[in-house]
């Protein structure tokens, strides 16, 4: 029986490698043109403020000091602003980040899909236009797209249920307004 175990464990490792693939694959493909005008590409080379990962303090005259990131997804603020809408019965985690985002949250037991029209709902009604609401992945993930005001303002919101929690990862524009 324990000889069996381990191609079971090593193919739940290809499926999770699949998994994480396909989830950048569609957080790459929900990516607009006014996005892809944000992120470092072919003809602007990666320098220490907008390659992935590098932090940068916000433009001049945004009244923020709040920094930004660059991430593949595109340009975010490092956290979110103070009148952005909260899930209920989550808690700030750093130890569930795989990467850079302006928030990562965590929900003790929660339903994805439930915390992401939670979330939609809320969106929506301080403005914000809905791009896509994907799921469930393989894995029971929920991706949420939306755009705002001004042009060029988008967020995804990623909910993984993972065990007895759900993971909430945001990733806030940078072009979206910030306080």
């Amino acid at each position: 029986m324990a000889h069996m175990t381990v191609p079971h464990r090593r193919a739940g490792a290809q499926q999770r490698a699949m998994c994480l693939a396909l989830i950048g694959s569609l957080a790459l493909a929900a990516c607009s043109s006014s996005a892809a005008s944000t992120r470092p590409g072919a003809s602007t080379p990666p320098t220490a403020s907008n390659a992935p990962g590098a932090s940068a303090p916000a433009p001049v005259g945004s009244g923020s000091t709040t920094s930004q990131t660059a991430t593949d997804w595109g340009r975010i603020w490092d956290s979110l602003p103070a009148g952005f809408p909260t899930i209920a019965g989550s808690t700030p985690s750093e130890e569930a980040a795989v990467g850079p985002a302006s928030a990562i949250l965590v929900v003790d037991g929660g339903a994805a899909k439930t915390i992401a029209t939670s979330l939609q709902t809320q969106l929506e009604a301080a403005g914000y236009t809905t791009t896509a609401l994907g799921g469930p992945l393989e894995d029971g993930t929920y991706t949420l797209d939306m755009t705002g005001s001004p042009t060029g303002c988008m967020l995804q919101v990623t909910a993984l249920p993972t065990g007895g929690l759900t993971t909430i990862t945001i990733q806030y524009g940078a072009a979206c307004p910030h306080d």
